[in-house]
């Protein structure tokens, strides 16, 4: 297996701190020379040289790994992919370079394509309400998670002092989150009818009131919440300010999201959780029947484990529906999410919909020859009465090939053999078979012939290097 080319990022980085050469290789304990290959893409980098890199420069892994520059990479190809903005392809190598060398200017391009996309709905006649911002708040608040790894150590400070006061096992903590609202913070809780909502609290009451409708681990979930909305705020609003969110709807959802993840801390402890996911190796269902809590809420949880000295295995985690619309992303895995465009539909996180209810595994090959585990699984919410039809959305996960040996759904798979060949979108794929395509790719020119039908329902020209 290849090692990590990370060296822009080692240099880009490693100029940011003011440190020469010299110096970096010197706290390092490698040559000069062995660290200049390194910057510059000629030596690979092992896995204990990139945790010490981690430590000497005082970033996570998963900003050192390049798996920002990924993600960039990756949107920065569906801008230039658009024929409007390049009547020539832009390299590889240049995009790469910008991605790595030149993260601000990088942002800058994303935003002024975002800016593009609403003109073009504005022109189209698409009236977007007076003050709109360019970038949706649901999309900055995704932004902000992404960028942090999904992790938050304040949060879980929080959580952790939460936890220790509550003094009982993690599948005890429903009732005993209970007691706390009741004992200190005089709340009355009532399950019941609740139409329009599933959960309320009425502060001049002091009543917590949650849908009948809810199960179990779902109203565990919401009384954590509560305990985290009226002990936890002093960190989510520390955490908030260093945010700077643009606008109050980026500032609530934020808050919110904020909140859930003391409410999944609080139910799931961080050094806990870590073991218990070891030692069930990944398997999701086990994992939530032991912390009593739902599918989701164990597969959210999983995906934050990256505290620094105690990290668990880097997940990537996307939840969809069946019309392809994404609700929650996160990657700490370096998982590349196409941001403009739909999925591959090749992918397991869509084919999972045939079986709801039923684990479906893949190991997805990208173009560029990452190698991903992923496994998803379709769920059904309950319908809050007769003949609305019930929510049904795609939980789907994975990791590196490189982690299969430690998850339970690779147990049996041939991997070499198992390759799937997925791409970001189908417009930015290269694969020129496929008979999933729903859109030719931007980049090359149709080339169609009328003697002969091929596999894929778009034949197209070779890209020009």
């Amino acid at each position: 297996m290849s090692r990590p080319l990370i060296g822009r990022t080692v240099r880009r980085i490693r100029l940011e701190r003011s440190l020469s050469q010299q110096a970096l290789a010197v706290k390092l304990g490698i040559s000069a020379s062995y660290l200049n290959l390194i910057e510059h893409d000629q030596r690979g980098v092992t896995a204990s040289l990139l945790i010490k890199l981690s430590e000497v420069l005082a970033v996570d892994l998963a900003t050192l790994s390049g798996s920002a520059e990924k993600q960039s990479e990756t949107q920065l190809r569906e801008v230039f992919a658009d024929p409007l903005l390049a009547a020539d392809a832009v390299p590889d190598a240049e995009i790469e370079s910008i991605a790595a060398g030149s993260p601000t200017a990088a942002r800058a391009i994303l935003a002024l394509y975002r800016a593009l996309r609403v003109a073009r709905d504005d022109s189209g006649g698409i009236a977007l309400p007076s003050g709109r911002r360019i970038l949706l708040p649901t999309e900055e608040v995704r932004d902000f998670f992404n960028e942090h790894a999904n992790h938050f150590p304040v949060l879980e400070e929080a959580a952790e002092r939460l936890t220790a006061e509550l003094g009982v096992a993690p599948a005890e903590s429903n009732h005993a989150i209970a007691e706390r609202l009741r004992r200190v913070h005089g709340m009355s809780i009532q399950v019941g009818p609740l139409p329009g909502a599933i959960r309320r609290y009425d502060p001049e009451n002091r009543r917590l009131m949650l849908s009948e409708l809810l199960p179990r681990e779902s109203r565990g979930f919401h009384l954590a919440f509560q305990l985290a909305l009226v002990e936890g705020r002093e960190a989510v609003e520390e955490l908030l300010a260093t945010a700077a969110p643009s606008s109050p709807e980026a500032s609530a959802l934020m808050r919110v999201a904020f909140l859930n993840y003391i409410a999944g801390a609080l139910l799931m402890p961080y050094g806990v959780f870590l073991a218990a996911a070891a030692s069930l190796r990944h398997d999701m269902d086990a994992l939530a029947a032991r912390f009593g809590v739902s599918f989701e809420q164990a597969c959210n949880r999983l995906c934050s484990l990256q505290r620094s000295g105690a990290r668990g295995v880097p997940f990537f985690f996307l939840r969809v529906d069946p019309a392809g619309n994404v609700s929650k992303r996160f990657s700490a895995a370096g998982f590349p999410f196409a941001r403009f465009g739909g999925t591959c539909p090749r992918w397991v996180a869509h084919s999972a919909l045939s079986t709801p209810g039923v684990m479906r595994v893949q190991v997805a090959q990208l173009p560029d020859g990452a190698t991903f585990l992923c496994f998803a699984r379709a769920v059904e919410s309950p319908a809050m009465k007769w003949g609305e039809p019930a929510p049904v959305h795609v939980l789907a996960m994975g990791c590196d090939i490189s982690h299969a040996d430690q998850i339970t759904y690779a147990d049996g798979l041939d991997v070499e053999r198992a390759v799937v060949g997925i791409g970001l979108s189908c417009r930015l794929c290269d694969r020129p078979d496929c008979r999933s395509r729903a859109f030719p790719p931007l980049e090359h020119r149709l080339a169609l012939d009328p003697l002969t039908t091929g596999l894929s329902p778009y034949q197209f020209e070779a890209k020009k290097c």
